[in-house]
């Protein structure tokens, strides 16, 4: 919900004593007439205000986009629409650490919404320019983000002498999620025609077909979900990457040169890709690879790396001797053909099954009521397809390495 000029302004010299009176309120559907109540008697004609900036403020903790995460949600405003369309901290912060590791001084963030980026990149050490045709979300800005520098600007707009354009083109329209370059807000060649002659980062929707981009592309996952691909321009990337990200400090791993949440950076393999491990039969563990691997089509670049191979050339899965520490994996225990999945369970005492379903026409909640599992043990399904044959590869529980 979109605040007014007015409301921003207060939301901004309150911010202290919004944290707190925020502690008290539990914001349920159920709490709503209650909290409303209480808010009221505080803040009279801006409760509305601080309710929206508390939710918006507690989602964004929930879904790791702040800046050093509860500390930030006390400082940043927010609302609705900025937390849902913002970046995951970690994978802002991992951008801008590369660019900083480039050796970029300033980067001008054509669609900056609050900042959110600008966040990341001030705190790698870049200088900001923050840019967006909503001067509400500029007025935000300027409050989350005071070292930076803001103007008022259409994203085709050539405004700037900064190293590095970024963009982050609306990814839907009309409740539909856009899959082609040519119809992203500003369209994709738009952007590049506009500022042709800047190094350009350009976030977009994962699922995009960027097979025609003649530059770097990376596909990043955060906690196991892909959150993103960023398309690089040849001044600062021509690698296709797959970045496995933890929002989990203790079990984060940390690159030599660029900091930040690391679990995995699996780059395309630059030799003969007939080289690369071909398909083979079935080992010890069953690897369902991170999506962002299957998404930047790394998947036998992750498997050589791994010492894994495919089940099949044409299907994500993968096996091998062990499971790649930091991720999980299934033991194999046997090969059934799908019509004889509901026996061999039943004989292994299985309760509980995680369904799994890759290149065979199966409903995963439909197959478990059909199954009728009446036992007291855990077990894992791979529902696939190895050459011609549809299987079901039945496993022990998932587990990590």
């Amino acid at each position: 919900m979109a605040y007014s000029s007015n409301e921003v302004d207060f939301l901004a010299r309150n911010r202290a004593a919004i944290a707190t009176s925020a502690e008290s309120l539990e914001l349920t559907k159920a709490s709503t007439m209650a909290d409303m109540d209480s808010l009221r008697k505080e803040y009279g004609e801006y409760s509305r205000a601080v309710a929206e900036l508390t939710s918006a403020r507690r989602a964004g903790v929930r879904t790791h986009k702040f800046p050093g995460l509860a500390e930030s949600a006390t400082e940043f405003l927010v609302d609705t629409g900025s937390i849902q369309q913002a970046t995951p901290h970690s994978v802002a912060q991992f951008r801008a650490q590369e660019l900083a590791a480039l050796g970029i001084n300033q980067v001008h963030d054509v669609t900056c919404s609050v900042g959110f980026e600008g966040a990341a990149l001030t705190g790698a050490g870049i200088s900001y320019i923050g840019s967006d045709i909503d001067r509400i979300r500029l007025s935000m800005a300027r409050h989350n983000i005071p070292t930076g520098q803001f103007l008022a600007a259409d994203a085709l707009t050539q405004t700037t002498t900064s190293d590095v354009i970024l963009a982050d083109p609306a990814r839907r329209a009309g409740g539909r999620r856009i899959t082609s370059p040519e119809d992203l807000l500003p369209p994709l060649p738009d952007l590049v025609a506009a500022h042709r002659d800047k190094a350009l980062a350009i976030k977009c929707a994962p699922g995009l077909d960027f097979s025609k981009w003649n530059g770097g592309v990376t596909i990043t996952s955060l906690d196991g979900g892909v959150k993103e691909a960023c398309l690089y321009s040849p001044q600062l990337s021509t690698k296709r990457r797959a970045v496995l990200l933890t929002s989990d400090d203790e079990t984060a791993s940390f690159s030599s040169s660029v900091k930040g949440h690391i679990r995995t950076v699996i780059e395309e393999y630059d030799g003969d890709r007939d080289e690369l491990p071909q398909a083979g039969e079935i080992s010890d563990f069953i690897i369902d690879p991170d999506g962002a691997v299957v998404r930047a089509g790394l998947v036998k670049d992750y498997a050589a790396r791994e010492g894994l191979w495919q089940l099949d050339d044409r299907i994500a899965y993968l096996t091998g001797p062990r499971i790649p520490a930091g991720h999980s994996g299934f033991r194999f225990i046997e090969e059934v053909p799908i019509k004889k999945l509901k026996t061999a369970l039943a004989a292994l005492d299985c309760g509980r099954v995680e369904i799994l379903v890759r290149g065979v026409d199966t409903d995963p909640d439909q197959l478990r009521k059909k199954l009728k599992l009446r036992g007291s043990e855990e077990y894992a399904v791979v529902i696939t397809r190895i050459g011609s044959r549809g299987v079901a590869l039945i496993c022990g529980a998932r587990q990590w390495a």
